[in-house]
């Protein structure tokens, strides 16, 4: 797809500097980078099942939460079921259908996710969708290929190509963990990484309290601390631990940004077959009982804040009990959540390029083909883990990151529909050039040429004789080169100098009150 297409939906977003007060002094002063608005799904959702499996699967989720419960490890969170009317004993919290479905229906269906760039504001919800970096790999496949632990510059590399991806709509946060800087003073430079090369919406930190809490400090020092009191400017993962506990640590990062009105994916992490039964449909109603409990008591803390169902749901290899990517479940699990997502007008999130390959080579593309084939088609508004992901999560590599951003290009086009508007002209060059003709010179195929079809470029669909004459490079090697290409043309979006100036110091200040190790 070239940059000068003008169909509505994939029509890059030309950023520029406007005048006018902090917000415009946000705005990036590099090179205009082109960036496609928030994808609007022009096609059918595919409904893999007819609608009574669908409210099968629901009712069951409602009993599990009536009859077995879910445990809510938190003494605040028990407070507050026990005053919604709740049925609690200890930390077991039994849920009436007609107060969980009260609270799950105070979700609004759509939100604008901001960013400090306000041509990169996107919506999240409805028939639109957004493509996210992956997040937490403790290493990195590196521009020469080896396999090693993620550095601070990694990670910092990983915010620029997000920035350069056109398709991408978001900077994720912790793309590669920074294992050189101290776990209790990580998440400081996460952020400000994400802040300052990248003027996409990003995601926080939800691994204590005061790191949610600092995060929002950011933050509000970038936004406006009145700003994101009120308005979605980042979204948080929180994992339910399947099967069926929400635990303090989770409870508190929901807290903190449910009261800012930040979204959460509120997500349960099932390894089906371990942590769920050995069942895709039994799997669902579990994990589709833990994903509206975690909604439902977001509701609680805030009514009305925007939030996201959600679910990370592998199998296991059921000889090794290693989580399994790319599966024919995993993708036939996507169509189930989404369409129980639909049920209740929910935004929902799912993974689109998360595989259990250790390279970029021919398994990590079929495994990313089938699930972000299904991710697409049933209809996800946040496509999470979609650039980067390699070994079931463990590893973002370099050239992983770079392909999946150019077929990120594909897929947008591909969810966008078929265009009719130049079909007019299309058929007035079938009489132009009649039998036996080219269209090679026809003014119709001038005026096309760049926009007309998906031309990836790392992808190579030259002869065997030009291939072998460039050096008969692998698509992972032109993967890498790419990615080299893109870290080589950054420019940074420059901050604000106070802004940056008040970042350094607010780190600077955390930094000394915090130790260097994990108690």
């Amino acid at each position: 797809m070239s940059i000068a297409d003008t169909n509505e939906n994939t029509q890059p977003l030309a950023t520029h500097r406007r005048g006018g007060g902090r917000v415009g002094r946000r705005i990036m002063r590099s090179a205009a980078v082109p960036s496609f608005p928030t994808l609007v799904r022009k096609i059918p959702a595919y409904e893999i099942v007819p609608d009574e499996a669908v409210e099968l699967i629901h009712e069951a989720s409602l009993s599990i939460l009536e009859e077995v419960g879910c445990e809510f490890r938190d003494d605040e969170a028990i407070a507050m079921w026990k005053q919604a009317g709740a049925d609690v004993t200890g930390t077991r919290v039994r849920i009436d259908r007609g107060l969980l479905m009260e609270l799950v229906c105070k979700t609004p269906s759509e939100f604008t996710l901001n960013a400090r760039n306000p041509e990169r504001t996107v919506k999240v919800g409805g028939k639109n969708s957004i493509f996210v970096p992956m997040y937490g790999a403790p290493y990195v496949r590196d521009l020469e290929n080896n396999r090693r632990y993620g550095s601070l510059e990694d990670l910092q590399n990983f915010h620029k190509l997000a920035y350069m991806a056109p398709a991408l709509h978001s900077s994720s946060s912790i793309i590669c963990e920074p294992m050189e800087i101290p776990v209790p003073k990580r998440h400081l430079h996460i952020i400000h990484s994400a802040l300052k090369h990248s003027d996409k919406p990003f995601m926080g930190i939800v691994t204590s309290k005061d790191r949610a809490e600092d995060t929002m400090a950011m933050a509000g020092i970038v936004f406006g601390e009145e700003f994101v009191r009120d308005n979605p400017v980042l979204v948080s993962i929180t994992n339910c631990n399947s099967p069926l506990v929400w635990d303090a640590t989770m409870l508190d990062a929901m807290k903190v940004y449910a009261r800012h009105n930040q979204p959460l994916i509120l997500a349960p992490f099932a390894l089906c077959g371990a942590s769920t039964s050995a069942s895709s449909v039994g799997a669902v109603a579990q994990v589709n009982a833990e994903a509206l409990a975690g909604v439902a008591f977001t509701q609680l803390i805030r009514p009305g804040s925007p939030q996201i169902y959600g679910q990370f749901m592998v199998t296991v290899d059921m000889k090794t009990g290693a989580p399994m990517g790319g599966t024919p479940e995993a993708a036939q699990m996507m169509y189930l959540m989404g369409a129980l997502a639909r049920k209740y007008r929910l935004p929902w999130r799912t993974s689109g390029f998360h595989v259990g390959s250790k390279l970029n080579d021919a398994q990590a593309g079929y495994e990313a083909n089938m699930l972000m084939h299904a991710a697409i088609l049933s209809g996800a508004n946040y496509i999470w883990h979609s650039a980067g992901w390699l070994e079931a999560g463990l590893s973002c590599g370099y050239s992983k990151f770079a392909t999946d951003c150019e077929q990120l290009v594909g897929w947008y086009k591909y969810a966008g529909g078929v265009p009719f508007d130049d079909f007019k002209e299309a058929m007035a060059a079938v009489r132009e050039v009649g039998p036996a003709g080219h269209f090679l010179g026809t003014q119709h195929t001038l005026e096309h040429f760049e926009s007309a079809f998906f031309m990836p470029t790392i992808m190579d669909f030259n002869s065997f004789e030009q291939w072998n004459a460039e050096g008969a490079k692998d698509h992972d090697t032109r993967g890498r080169e790419k990615a080299r290409t893109m870290l080589r043309d950054y420019e940074e979006p420059k901050l604000d100098d106070g802004v940056a100036e008040a970042l350094h110091d607010f780190i600077a200040k955390r930094e000394k009150s915090l130790p260097d190790t994990v108690n």
